[in-house]
């Protein structure tokens, strides 16, 4: 009878940045990228946040496959169902370890931004509840909360942060039920949620991006 084992291996991950890690950085966002992306094309939405005082850090999903079968694009996800718990010990492994790179190349008091979109929200959700890293916001964008997980008994780390949901009024994947699931879970889980809305389908619209930043970052 075949048994099953596993044994922890180094591999290469892929990684790309905006702007230049220095002390003069105030902004510091990780922004993980959605189901069937890849980070070098995901970063180009953040560009407009170049302004010599943000450093952008986009993590490329450790898992690949081609997009369409064979002979599509080849395109990364961060989990799948198959040894779950593996790929999410992995990926918080490695988000954490660029995390620890670069933070202490950036101002003691810099903030910190971690947003992700879609299949991205629940990766820095998990990476946030396993490692529990300093962080100012968590912006789910167009990605629902691990139902899996119980944020209560982590209340006194998550309330001093700020927690915004981001989608568009058109994204196919959030109809009123998901919504409102979205909100009723995080009332359960004493999570105060800021909904951002703006009029675009299942994307990070750039405008959009730029306006949420002015008023909820920046501003």
């Amino acid at each position: 009878m075949a048994q099953a084992h596993k044994l922890t291996v180094s591999r290469t991950a892929h990684y790309y940045t905006i702007g230049k890690p220095s002390k003069k950085i105030k902004r510091f966002w990780i922004a993980c990228h959605g189901y069937g992306q890849l980070a070098k094309t995901f970063v180009r939405r953040f560009e407009g946040l170049d302004d010599g005082e943000t450093f952008v850090l986009a993590p490329e999903g450790l898992n690949k496959f081609y997009w369409g079968q064979f002979t599509g694009d080849p395109v990364a996800t961060w989990m799948t169902s198959e040894h779950r718990l593996d790929e999410i010990a992995d990926y918080c492994n490695y988000l954490q370890k660029l995390y620890d790179h670069y933070l202490p190349l950036l101002a003691d008091d810099v903030e910190i931004i971690l947003l992700g979109f879609s299949q991205g929200t629940a990766t820095q959700c998990r990476w946030a509840m396993q490692n529990f890293p300093r962080f100012d916001h968590l912006i789910l964008w167009a990605g629902l909360l691990p139902d899996d997980l119980d944020f209560r008994p982590q209340q006194s780390y998550f309330s001093d942060k700020k927690l915004h949901f981001v989608y568009g009024t058109e994204d196919p994947f959030l109809k009123e039920k998901r919504l409102q699931w979205q909100l009723d879970f995080a009332k359960k889980n004493l999570l105060d949620l800021n909904v951002f809305t703006f009029p675009e389908k299942h994307l990070v619209d750039r405008d959009a991006l730029l306006l949420f930043n002015k008023k909820h970052i920046e501003g």
